[in-house]
């Protein structure tokens, strides 16, 4: 009776293992199932109509009045909780970046080519307009160095600034309402990711490069002298001030008040460094540098020896441009074109210094929200005689350590400058322009950065050599020879990676349902009879898929060489492709598809089967649609790598290799 008992509790241990096995197989097809019946994945219509809303109505699907204007304009919402505490800190922030942007604006507008006046009008319009859309907080809009330089780059081969200056305004304007227009585009399209070809590495680059010629072409103001060439390289320009030293007459009057001045300028921004307490030094030195530099010629009579200066600043509130832009003519693709340029650089800067300082307070900043606001900022600027403006690192700087709360710190900016503009620019008439030199001189110690360029040398030598070329780009050819260089560079490297896309064998780590690379976890363990392999890149497409191909049956033909020398039974069986969110394998194209087909028909050829784990929401989709599922089979998709293997584990001991 004891052995018939024994055999009773046999068979029941051996049913009930049948009945556990069953259960996991069935709650296996239940999850391939979820994999199989995902819904179909949105269009890139209803994408694009997505993105959209998500701009203008940020707070869900609520198609109301108050949710557009709140989405549109995000003062309203935080407009309800401004208090008076918060406005006496935006006050002397504003106050305090007045006085910076004043001086810098007459400089940079000179850097571009243009009076004086256009400078302080681009402090006015786009700050205002910023404040009532832009999501930062801290962000300083207003003309800067860089675009400066790269508008006078660009559009002094179409237009001549002194021989046709009004031409050359129109021109300027036209580019303005151009980038503007981009600008907007990209934030409401979320095409954000076209300013992302700008890589860090280049931007780092294309800005120490244009620091170096910015401060190149303020040789013209140092040294006083007349005719200055249009080229923007470092040779032309070099080669520009030793010939008008050595043929034209110069007056070291300039150069002596201009290096005063920039030393002292130097000065107060080291102590503004050293000293946080003193921030106000650095940001209202250029403003007391102009005003000292202005008396002293006034009363020495210096412009009388060879000092030269300013002379008139046109007065009163900025004039309509809206009849002035060229929308049609021979230079419009022309003006187009820089329009890009300049939307792609500005708010690369802009977006980079935000989120810098957002980061610093707390809080996010909506990039694409912001794309629209300097877009639509540009095209009013564009409509009321101002140039591409963008956010500023020097003045956002010193916004931020004057104590600012929100963006009306940039609207008290504004009004600050039309106060200036109705009764202060007759004062400025003797202001020497070796003083503006001097103050653009003085901000661009902050745009070299080399020691981030050490870092980039470190960390990664292709994004160090988009580094480089837009540097070098910049310095020897032109602004835009530079930012092709840098871009052209950016996606060679994308190319590469995308072309040479890893493909990892896999292993499960000890004691876990986890598998990783078995290179970067020597101490993974691989499955007998199945080979697992991770395609790690984000698209499998025509540019990466006969290299996928080649390499995933390089790696099976390797594996089964290496197991003929072992016992019999253990030739791969089964390969397993995981294209879970780990490796990232996103999308797949038809390249892809038939690339994955032909995998899977020379697997058969050799009799091994192939099963995919976890592909992600448009690659299941488009796999369905090219009847590529029907083909491997339903039973072959899996949730996880873990339940392929077990599976492929079960059938293999079961049934042979007729199945995954």
């Amino acid at each position: 009776m004891g052995s018939v008992h024994v055999d009773e509790t046999t068979f029941t241990a051996v049913e009930l293992q049948q009945l556990h096995h069953q259960d996991l197989t069935n709650q296996r097809v239940e999850r391939a199932q979820w994999v199989l019946k995902s819904p179909e994945p949105p269009g890139p219509w209803q994408k694009l109509l997505y993105s959209v809303e998500d701009n203008v109505f940020p707070q869900g699907k609520k198609y109301s009045a108050v949710s557009f204007f709140q989405g549109l304009f995000p003062i309203l919402s935080w407009g309800r909780n401004y208090k008076a505490s918060k406005f006496k800190n935006d006050l002397m922030a504003g106050l305090t970046l007045a006085s910076l942007s004043i001086p810098q604006s007459i400089g940079y507008a000179n850097l571009a080519k243009l009076d004086p006046q256009y400078g302080l009008y681009t402090s006015i319009v786009p700050p205002l307009v910023y404040s009532l859309m832009g999501s930062s907080r801290e962000l300083a809009i207003g003309p800067v160095a860089v675009v400066s330089l790269l508008l006078s780059s660009l559009l002094q081969k179409i237009e001549d600034p002194t021989v046709n200056p009004v031409a050359y305004r129109n021109l300027v304007f036209t580019v303005t309402f151009f980038a503007g227009i981009f600008q907007a585009a990209f934030g409401i399209f979320r095409l954000g990711f076209l300013v992302d070809f700008l890589s860090h590495a280049a931007i780092v680059g294309f800005m120490g490069g244009a620091a170096i010629v910015i401060g190149l072409q303020q040789l013209k103001g140092l040294l006083g002298i007349s005719k200055f060439t249009t080229n923007t390289d470092v040779i032309s320009v070099l080669e520009c001030v030793f010939k008008s030293i050595i043929h034209e007459p110069w007056y070291p009057l300039n150069i002596v008040l201009g290096c005063a001045f920039l030393i002292f300028l130097l000065i107060a921004r080291f102590i503004g460094k050293k000293n946080k307490k003193l921030f106000w030094l650095p940001a209202i030195a250029p403003l007391i540098s102009v005003v000292l530099s202005t008396l002293i010629v006034y009363f020495t009579k210096a412009d009388r020896h060879g000092v030269k200066i300013v002379k008139h600043i046109k007065s009163g509130l900025m004039p309509s441009s809206a009849d002035q832009l060229q929308l049609t003519g021979p230079h419009v693709g022309q003006a187009a074109k820089a329009g890009l340029i300049s939307a792609i650089i500005a708010l690369a800067e802009a977006i980079a210094v935000g989120r810098s300082f957002a980061s610093i307070k707390g809080y996010h900043l909506d990039g694409n929200k912001d794309m629209m606001a300097m877009g639509c900022m540009n095209i009013a600027g564009s409509l009321s005689s101002c140039y591409v403006a963008t956010g500023s690192f020097s003045r956002t700087a010193v916004n931020f350590s004057a104590g600012c709360e929100t963006v009306v710190s940039n609207i008290v900016m504004a009004l600050t400058v039309i106060v200036s503009l109705e009764l202060l620019t007759r004062l400025l008439y003797f202001t020497p322009t070796a003083i503006l030199a001097s103050i653009i001189l003085s901000a661009l110690p902050g745009l070299i950065d080399i020691n981030e360029a050490y870092h980039i040398w470190k960390v990664d030598k292709l994004d160090f050599l988009a580094c480089i070329g837009a540097f070098l780009g910049v310095l020897f050819a032109s602004a835009e020879i530079g930012l092709l260089l840098a871009i052209s560079i950016s996606f060679a490297k994308i190319l590469i990676n995308a072309l040479r896309s890893g493909i990892e064998v896999l292993g499960r780590l000890p004691r876990s349902d986890i598998f990783c690379n078995i290179s970067q976890y020597p101490m993974a363990i691989k499955t007998p009879s199945i080979l697992i392999i991770g395609i790690n890149s984000s698209l499998l497409c025509f540019a990466n898929a006969n290299s996928v191909r080649e390499r995933v049956m390089k790696w099976v033909t390797k594996e089964e060489n290496d197991t003929d020398e072992k016992e019999k039974g253990t030739n791969i069986q089964h390969v397993i492709l995981d294209m879970s969110s780990k490796f990232n394998v996103m999308n797949v194209d038809t390249s892809g598809i038939l690339a994955l087909e032909e995998i899977h028909k020379k697997l058969l050829s050799h009799g091994i089967e192939l099963a995919v784990a976890n592909p992600r929401w448009q690659v299941i989709h488009r796999l369905k649609l090219a009847k590529l599922v029907d083909k491997i089979g339903e039973e072959r998709i899996f949730l996880t790598v873990s339940e392929a293997v077990d599976a492929c584990l079960m059938n293999s001991k079961g049934a042979g290799v007729s199945s995954c």
